[in-house]
């Protein structure tokens, strides 16, 4: 199978689990978690995954490092290696609700963080699973026991393998000033990706800046997000990740536990009621110039 057609392949299928898999299952509500998903296909040697070792940490993964890890006995080469990288939009249903919020994440919201990564964590093993069942060496770095949280000296606390910064360098969208991901899609969403020793073709990526499609950002307009934020973790220079993480821990999470019996991370409300919700609010002026 050729490199295009494999991508071909690739997408399809995981188009096909996200809208077809009975795993895709908001429990307690009868409906889907989420909606029809973007795929993106980024190259194993692409330069940002290296540089992100400079940018954020040098204990920052590369797809290298992360195959190495899942197979510390094999041998790889960068250059053969390809990311599968994936955005889930959040449905309408759980939108509306989180809309009415400006405080706590909305029961919906909650139950999506809680059951949609588990569906996330279904994509990405169904699919690694597939690859090795056709002799194809595959991990989800994110589903690691080696990852987690770090602390950078740089940029604070962040992860060792980012879904977001995976979805960059696969062409699906840039960040915003409050650190959320904007796809085409918007940023009311979740990002999986997988690692296959295999050549698939790569989309492009088109972005000039890897804040291109956040308004505030690229205009010094809009900064809704910085209102959204219920306790001014976001300011006009940016998102204090300390500060949400903890109130994530010590806020959220205790709630999302009474709401739901299960144990989540959710807050979402600066993805909620801005331009950047359901789509990139830059896409039309930049494809009329």
């Amino acid at each position: 199978m050729t490199p295009q057609t494999l991508r071909a392949e690739v997408t399809k299928r995981v188009i096909d689990i996200v809208d077809n898999s009975s795993k895709n299952h908001l429990s307690g509500f009868d409906e889907k978690c989420w909606e029809s998903p973007l795929v993106g296909i980024a190259q194993g040697h692409d330069a940002l995954f290296s540089n992100y070792k400079n940018i954020i940490d040098t204990s920052y993964w590369t797809p290298l490092e992360a195959m190495e890890l899942e197979y510390p006995d094999d041998s790889f080469h960068a250059e053969n290696l390809s990311v599968i990288c994936w955005v889930l939009p959040q449905t309408e249903k759980t939108l509306t609700d989180q809309r009415r919020e400006d405080n706590l994440p909305a029961k919906r919201w909650v139950y999506s963080r809680h059951f949609g990564e588990i569906f996330n964590e279904h994509l990405r093993s169904t699919l690694c699973d597939e690859f090795r069942a056709q002799g194809i060496r595959a991990v989800a770095p994110a589903l690691s026991k080696n990852w987690g949280y770090r602390q950078s000296k740089k940029t604070g606390i962040f992860s060792n393998w980012s879904e977001r910064h995976t979805a960059y360098v696969a062409g699906l969208g840039t960040f915003g000033l409050s650190d959320g991901f904007i796809s085409e899609k918007g940023k009311a969403i979740r990002i999986g990706s997988i690692v296959v020793d295999t050549v698939i073709e790569a989309d492009t990526r088109s972005a000039t800046s890897h804040t291109q499609n956040c308004l505030y950002l690229t205009q010094q307009t809009c900064g809704i997000c910085i209102k959204r934020c219920p306790i001014a973790a976001i300011n006009n220079q940016g998102h204090d990740k300390q500060m949400c993480h903890d109130y994530i821990r010590e806020v959220t999470s205790p709630y999302a536990k009474k709401v739901s019996g299960e144990v989540a991370t959710p807050c979402g409300l600066c993805q909620i009621n801005v331009p950047c919700e359901r789509r990139n609010p830059l896409r039309k002026k930049r494809i009329n110039g």
